[in-house]
């Protein structure tokens, strides 16, 4: 799910990763300016649940996770306009432009069973179905249909589609994820 940790599984805490860093907060959008004068501010959505800012009642932005209770939400196709407790003119507002949208990840929203957060991915050993390792996962990208996974960097990076076909299995507790090598991956191995 396209949430992502601000720092920096089932049995193991939905609050780290696999590598074992400790989550406090989930990236769910980035202030993109002012709205008008009176404070509110336009934000991208970067989650997978939009509808969740509908019910929040404080947001923390930036590096330093300042708490702001939010006044007012509207939902638009990519965006969502926030009215924040203290922002009340567009000069305000303007100060808080790319700044991120965060919640504790205690109100994350509860996935069904074979649904991860990417802080539970990246990190991941990746091996095949026949036992090779190929690496970690280092990134999620978002894609028009799927995500896709980067296992490695540079010259030995692998891209790996989160398709059913590809991911065998995932396990988060035991940092793994299993993949079958389909045509035009394993031209990609190293």
């Amino acid at each position: 799910m396209n949430e992502q940790p601000s720092v920096s599984s089932r049995q193991l805490s939905r609050g780290t990763t696999p590598t074992g860093q400790s989550v406090r907060f989930l990236v769910i959008g980035r202030i993109l300016g002012p709205v008008g004068v009176s404070g509110e501010v336009r934000a991208q959505v970067l989650t997978d649940f939009p509808e969740r800012f509908l019910q929040l009642q404080t947001v923390h932005l930036g590096d330093n996770l300042r708490p702001y209770h939010v006044q007012s939400a509207r939902l638009e196709p990519s965006a969502v306009l926030l009215k924040l407790a203290s922002i009340d003119d567009a000069s305000t507002a303007q100060a808080l432009a790319g700044q991120d949208v965060q919640i504790p990840i205690d109100q994350a929203v509860e996935l069904p069973p074979e649904t991860y957060y990417w802080h539970e991915i990246v990190g991941l050993e990746v091996w095949t179905t026949s036992g090779r390792r190929l690496g970690t996962i280092s990134e999620v990208l978002r894609t028009g249909s799927n995500d896709v996974y980067v296992v490695g960097k540079g010259a030995r990076e692998m891209l790996i589609p989160a398709i059913a076909d590809v991911v065998s299995s995932i396990d988060v507790p035991n940092h793994r994820m299993t993949i079958n090598l389909v045509p035009g991956l394993e031209e990609q191995t190293p």
